[in-house]
C-alpha cells in the first residue's frame, strides 16, 4: 500500500531549503595528469591484451579523425566530426563491455564502433555513402550502425537515445538476457526533455541501462556555465533514484573502473546507473565549426596537456608493454591503411535509386513506388544535376 506518510522519513517544522548546491559529488582518478597511477587508487580489471587493444583502437581514431577532416576540406566527403579529446572516455567505456551489450551512440562514439571491430572499409563506406555502405547511404556521414556489432544507428535528432536506451534495456531484462545497453550523450542533450524521460522510465522500470554523459564542456558553442547552475549532470541521477559516479574523463582507467563496476551493478541489481565523465572536446564541434570564435586557444592548450591518449600511453610505457619504436609503427600504419581505403571506397557507385524505398515495408507500398517513378523521371530531364545516378537502376 502507498501510505500518505510512506515518503516522511525526517519531518520538520520551521521553513528550511535544500541548498541547491549542497550535493559535492566527488570525481573518480586512477591516474595522475602525468599518467602515473595514484597512490591508493583502485585498479581497474585490465591486463596486456586489453591495454594493447584500447591503444590501437586509440591510435586509429587518432589517425582517422585526422585524415577525415582533411578529406571534408578537400571536398571529397562533405561532414565530419572528431572524437579529439574524448577518446579516453569513449574507448575505456567500451572497453568494458560484453559483445552482446547493446551501444546507442550519439555522433562521436567511433572509438567504441572501432573497438568493436567495424572496419576501416566499413567507416569509409559509410561516409561515402557508396553502395557498399550498411545504411545504403540513407544517413549523412558519421551516422553509423552496425547490427553484427550491437551498434545501433545514429540519429541526428538530440538525445532520441536516451528513451531507447531505457526501453531496449528493459526488453534485455523481459527477455532474461546476460546484457547492458550503454547509452552515450553529452551535457548539452542532457538539457534536452528525452534526457528526463529516459531515466526516469529507467529508474522506475529498473532496466540495466548505463547511462554515460560526456560532459566535454561545450553544446557546439554553448560553454556548461551557460547550460546549467547545478553541479554538472550527475546530481540529477541522484534526483532520479540512479546510482550515479562521476569520473575524470581524460584517465582512462578511471573511466574503464567506473564502467565495468557500472556494468556488475546494473546487471546484478537489474537497475540503471549514470556515469559523468568529465573531458574536453579538443576539435571543433563538427567541420562546420569554429571554435575560436567561442572559446581561446589558450583554454585549449591547457586540456590538451591531460590528454587521456598520453596519459593512458605514458601508463603502458612505464608496465613495459610499449614503447616509441611501436608507437612510430602503429601511426605509420593506419596512415598508410586510411588513405589506402579512402582512395577505394570514393569510387564506389552510389547505392541504387530502387534501394530509397526498401527494408521499410515488407512490401514497398503504391504511394513510395509512385515517389520513385516521380524521382526517376525528374533525373531523367536533368541528367547532369545528377552524375551519380546514371546507370544505377537495377
Amino acid at each position: 500500500m502507498n501510505r500518505p506518510d510512506s515518503k516522511v522519513v525526517n519531518a520538520i517544522h520551521q521553513a528550511s531549503f535544500i541548498k541547491g548546491d549542497a550535493l559535492d559529488i566527488p570525481t573518480l582518478k586512477v591516474l595522475d595528469p602525468q599518467g602515473v597511477v595514484i597512490e591508493g587508487a583502485q585498479m581497474p580489471d585490465i591486463d596486456e591484451e586489453l591495454a594493447l587493444k584500447i591503444y590501437d583502437t586509440l591510435a586509429f581514431i587518432r589517425v582517422f579523425d585526422e585524415r577525415m577532416v582533411a578529406s571534408q576540406r578537400q571536398g571529397r566527403i562533405s561532414f565530419y566530426m572528431t572524437c579529439k579529446g574524448e577518446e579516453a572516455a569513449i574507448t575505456g567505456s567500451a572497453a568494458a563491455l560484453s559483445d552482446d551489450d547493446m551501444i546507442m551512440a550519439q555522433y562521436r562514439e567511433q572509438a567504441a564502433l572501432r573497438f568493436r571491430g567495424f572496419s576501416t572499409p566499413n567507416f569509409m563506406n559509410q561516409l561515402f555513402s557508396n553502395s557498399k555502405d550498411l545504411g545504403k547511404g540513407r544517413q549523412m556521414p558519421i551516422h553509423y550502425g552496425s547490427n553484427e556489432l550491437n551498434y545501433m544507428t545514429i540519429s541526428s535528432p538530440l538525445a532520441t537515445q536516451i528513451p531507447q536506451a531505457a526501453g531496449y534495456a528493459y526488453g534485455q531484462k523481459l527477455q532474461g538476457k546476460d546484457a547492458v545497453t550503454i547509452c552515450y550523450f553529452g551535457e548539452g542533450a542532457a538539457s534536452e526533455g528525452d534526457f528526463h524521460a529516459g531515466l526516469n522510465m529507467a529508474a522506475v522500470l529498473r532496466t540495466p541501462t548505463i547511462f554515460f554523459c560526456r560532459n566535454n564542456g561545450y553544446a557546439i558553442s554553448t560553454g556548461t556555465e551557460e547550460q546549467y547552475a547545478g553541479d554538472g549532470i550527475a546530481p540529477r541521477g541522484v534526483g532520479y533514484g540512479i546510482e550515479t559516479i562521476r569520473v575524470d574523463g581524460n584517465d582512462l582507467l578511471a573511466v574503464l573502473l567506473a564502467t565495468q563496476t557500472a556494468r556488475e551493478y546494473a546487471l546484478k541489481h537489474n537497475k540503471p546507473v549514470l556515469i559523468e565523465a568529465m573531458s574536453y572536446r579538443l576539435g571543433a564541434h563538427s567541420t562546420s565549426d569554429d571554435p575560436s570564435g567561442y572559446r581561446s586557444k589558450e583554454e585549449e592548450d591547457l586540456w590538451a596537456q591531460i590528454d587521456g591518449v598520453l596519459r593512458f600511453k605514458t601508463w603502458m610505457v612505464a608496465q613495459g608493454w610499449w614503447d616509441e619504436d611501436k608507437e612510430a609503427e602503429i601511426y605509420e600504419a593506419y596512415r598508410t591503411e586510411v588513405l589506402r581505403e579512402l582512395k577505394v571506397s570514393e569510387k564506389i557507385a552510389a547505392p541504387a535509386l530502387e534501394e530509397l524505398v526498401t527494408d521499410v515495408y515488407h512490401d514497398v507500398p503504391k504511394h513510395l513506388q509512385e515517389q520513385l517513378s516521380e524521382l526517376k523521371t525528374h533525373i531523367a530531364k536533368y541528367p547532369d544535376a545528377y552524375p551519380s545516378a546514371k546507370g544505377e537502376s537495377h
